[in-house]
């Protein structure tokens, strides 16, 4: 049951981000952390996501704003072992309370699309590449303050996508080198890596059929949702 489970997860989570362009993390991280626990939660969440977005990356390199891309992916490097130091010093209930409260906030963040004066030109990007290093290494949802550094520099969707996509191979990577990878099993790794490859499908076949203001709204609130849930358990158990 566990490993259908986990399969479903995956699954929805790389549906969500092939039809939107973000979202495996923050819609995965919590039911995976819930299921396996913060640490194999976390790690499997890079994982996964990092071959996402390389797949993606695939179809739209092209795109890459290279060097406004560098201050964000360097910060980033930079700040991820400070992340995987905390999934390894804390409790499981100030993980799980952590997480939940980081994947909340940053949905609402987003939601709201928050303009902050800081987040812009070179410093902005130094800013949200170091937090969203952090948070890829300590809660699996970097995304988030790349996305916010988008809305404050004024970029559209289509320069967004490929700029996230190329920032998350690269803060995946590192995580995982940092982390290291999840102790699943042969079996459960097939199990996810046939739903990844299920999941994309699904997210290609549903593209043209659902707006894209219908499938972020889908998004976030199943990540909102999630991210509650977590912060519930994690404060029941502290």
């Amino acid at each position: 049951m566990d490993d259908i489970a986990l399969a479903g997860i995956v699954l929805l989570g790389a549906s969500v981000q092939w039809l939107t362009g973000m979202g495996f993390a923050l819609v995965t991280v919590p039911a995976l952390v819930l299921l396996l626990g913060p640490a194999e939660g976390v790690v499997l969440a890079n994982c996964a996501s990092g071959v996402i977005c390389l797949i993606g990356l695939a179809e739209g390199w092209r795109r890459v704003r290279v060097g406004a891309m560098v201050p964000l992916c360097v910060a980033a490097v930079c700040t991820v072992p400070v992340g995987a130091w905390l999934t390894r010093r804390l409790a499981e209930p100030t993980l799980l309370t952590v997480m939940g409260a980081l994947v909340t906030v940053a949905v609402a963040l987003v939601m709201g699309g928050a303009r902050v004066a800081a987040l812009r030109g070179t410093r902005g990007a130094v800013v949200a590449g170091a937090v969203g290093g952090v948070m890829n290494s300590a809660a699996g949802v970097g995304g988030p303050p790349v996305s916010l550094y988008a809305v404050n520099a004024g970029w559209s969707v289509a320069e967004f996508v490929p700029n996230a996509l190329f920032y998350g191979v690269v803060v995946n990577v590192f995580s995982v080198a940092a982390g290291g990878l999840p102790s699943l099993g042969g079996a459960r790794w097939v199990w996810v890596a046939l739903a990844l490859g299920a999941g994309m499908l699904v997210g290609r076949a549903l593209a043209g059929r659902l707006s894209e203001r219908r499938a972020r709204g889908l998004m976030l609130g199943l990540a909102l949702v999630g991210g509650v849930t977590t912060l519930v358990k994690g404060v029941a158990g502290l």
